[in-house]
């Protein structure tokens, strides 16, 4: 029989076993390496030269030595350099197997890491989200029992179901409206002399950036928010729409939420802080429109004005009334106060669906919007359609009136901004944005100095020269909302991110 030597893969003279890892060696060989490394070349395992057990073979006959003395000598060194050769290679063999699988494994190692960091921090972010959701809500007020609620019969939703029918513009009304707007006149001539004090320069807006980004508003199982609105006269407060079908009220300065308004079936598109009160109003298109007491978080009016989804609402400066359109082609003026509708009024067979409304600052006018591209302009004492404005292509996604009276911005799906002056009843001013740029809202500051888009970005433009000031793009879906601070403080916006997001110095 035989054998062969694991290290040389040769016979050996004089073979010797393992009991290690019982494979067979030439002595010299095995010796060696032992010698050197103190181990099994096989496995790996302690062995020492006591260990190594010899095998009785037979004698394996090699032709007889030369008798020249050199010639012995140099094949002593060439056998040597053979041996130091077969140990080098059969080192370099077994690191190679080493390294391949420390490889394998390390990369085994590496695809789990990953797929267990992926998983953690996707449990992280929803457990941020959670938290975001639920650290505001520890300064949600408990809904107070000396709130009182109408005496009539009250629906599921909590508040009674107002009659539908026209309580008709009375004349005390009509008188209400007229010498508010006679008030509102003066008061905006006076200030169209001067630009306000404190209000924030050019240069200041320029240098904004994003100061505050708060996700957990809504829910993050229907992300979105839909419509925005900030309390005049406490700019702290922000009141925000959601696909959630819920409106929340916001302060900035603590970071807390201030109520949750529940109540709506459907999400929520529009919404009103009123300037003066505590009292908010949203709409949507679940055809209704609710009045909330911020603090109690209940409904204090439930209106029902329209048949359709509600696509437009806008509170006339009386803080009394509320305007709102609808894709039913219907106009409607309601008394925030009594829950009445005032008036309801359509084009007839000219009609067509209602996609925005906005009150002009003295109230007696106010412009609506149209799914086929018109801007429409009312008198409200009338009830009569008195202008029309078309350029536009594509449904009317926005229009704002500037608190100087003159000015009025329209934007439609078409990309483009058109500037209206009211005096000469034409457009003197069209800022075409990029091919695809959509624009979901449009704001005048208060002083009519600046005015803000909505959109696939938040840009800030400076009014009669009509130059870009600023652009921010930092949310990662479609802006939906956009509004100033008092005297362009700050900059909000919401967007179908989830998140509110605030600019500042």
């Amino acid at each position: 029989m035989a054998l062969c030597c694991a290290i040389s893969n040769e016979v050996p003279e004089h073979p010797v076993v393992s009991p290690v890892s019982g494979s067979i060696f030439e002595r010299r060989l095995i010796e060696k390496y032992v010698t050197e490394n103190g181990s099994d070349p096989i496995n790996g395992k302690e062995l020492t030269l006591e260990m190594l057990i010899d095998i009785k073979t037979t004698p394996v006959v090699k032709p007889k030595p030369p008798s020249a003395t050199s010639i012995p000598a140099i094949l002593k060194t060439l056998q040597d350099e053979w041996d130091a050769v077969m140990l080098q290679s059969f080192t370099q063999r077994q690191q190679l197997q080493t390294a391949r699988q420390e490889l394998s494994h390390a990369l085994y190692q590496h695809d789990a890491a990953c797929r267990v960091i992926g998983r953690l921090t996707k449990e992280v972010t929803a457990a941020r989200e959670a938290l975001a959701t639920l650290k505001p809500q520890a300064g949600i007020a408990q809904p107070s029992a000396a709130i009182p609620q109408p005496a009539v019969a009250v629906e599921a939703g909590g508040v009674a179901n107002q009659p539908t029918e026209q309580a008709g513009m009375s004349a005390e009304v009509i008188q209400k409206l007229q010498d508010k707007a006679t008030v509102l006149t003066q008061e905006r001539k006076k200030r169209g002399r001067t630009v306000p004090e404190d209000l924030v320069p050019q240069e200041t807006i320029r240098n904004f950036k994003t100061v505050a980004s708060h996700p957990g508003l809504h829910s993050a199982s229907i992300p979105g928010i839909l419509s925005l609105d900030i309390h005049q006269a406490d700019t702290s407060k922000i009141l925000t729409g959601g696909n959630d079908r819920n409106a929340t009220v916001f302060n900035k300065d603590t970071e807390q939420v201030v109520a949750i308004l529940k109540g709506h079936t459907k999400k929520v598109t529009r919404v009103i802080y009123h300037p003066e009160e505590d009292i908010v109003i949203t709409a949507s298109p679940d055809t209704t429109i609710r009045v909330w007491n911020v603090p109690s978080s209940q409904p204090l009016q439930l209106l029902r004005a329209h048949d359709a989804p509600v696509t437009g609402l806008s509170l006339h400066p009386t803080g009394d009334y509320v305007l709102s359109t609808s894709t039913d082609q219907y106009w409607a003026f309601s008394d925030i106060r009594s829950g009445r509708l005032l008036t309801k009024v359509t084009e007839g067979s000219n009609a067509t669906g209602l996609t925005t409304a906005q009150f002009h600052p003295d109230g007696l006018i106010f412009g609506t919007g149209t799914s086929d591209s018109q801007v429409k302009i009312w008198d409200l004492k009338e009830q009569s359609n008195v202008a029309n404005f078309s350029g536009h292509s594509g449904p009317i996604t926005a229009i704002s009136f500037s608190e100087n009276g003159y000015y009025l911005a329209t934007a439609a799906d078409d990309a483009c901004i058109k500037l209206w002056d009211l005096r000469k009843l034409k457009n003197f001013k069209t800022l075409q944005l990029d091919d695809g740029y959509e624009i979901k809202d449009l704001s005048f500051d208060q002083s009519g100095t600046y005015l803000a888009v909505g959109g696939t970005d938040i840009r800030v433009y400076v009014c009669k020269q009509w130059q870009e000031l600023k652009v921010f793009n930092d949310h990662t879906a479609m802006a939906t909302g956009v509004r100033f601070g008092r005297n362009a403080q700050f900059i909000a916006s919401t967007s179908m991110d989830r998140t509110l997001k605030l600019y500042s110095v």
